[in-house]
């Protein structure tokens, strides 16, 4: 038996960009305090943040376009 899917959030989208935003804070502070390389850890954190979020639309996009294909 195939379980529903769980319903979006309210703001799906503006939710996935907090979220990693917010993961990509902590990996900074995490980085400077430890004494990392803050030069390194910025682009990084940037470039999971981009990537991640991206991602995440492109799904939650897919999963929409899915549901008025199926209504």
């Amino acid at each position: 038996m195939k379980r529903a899917p769980a319903p979006l959030p309210k703001r799906p989208f503006r939710d996935s960009a907090l979220i990693y935003a917010s993961f990509a804070i902590v990996f900074v502070i995490i980085i400077f305090g430890t004494g990392g390389n803050l030069i390194v850890a910025l682009p990084v954190a940037a470039g999971c943040f981009v990537l991640a979020t991206a991602y995440s639309w492109w799904r939650i996009r897919q999963r929409l376009n899915a549901e008025e294909e199926d209504a």
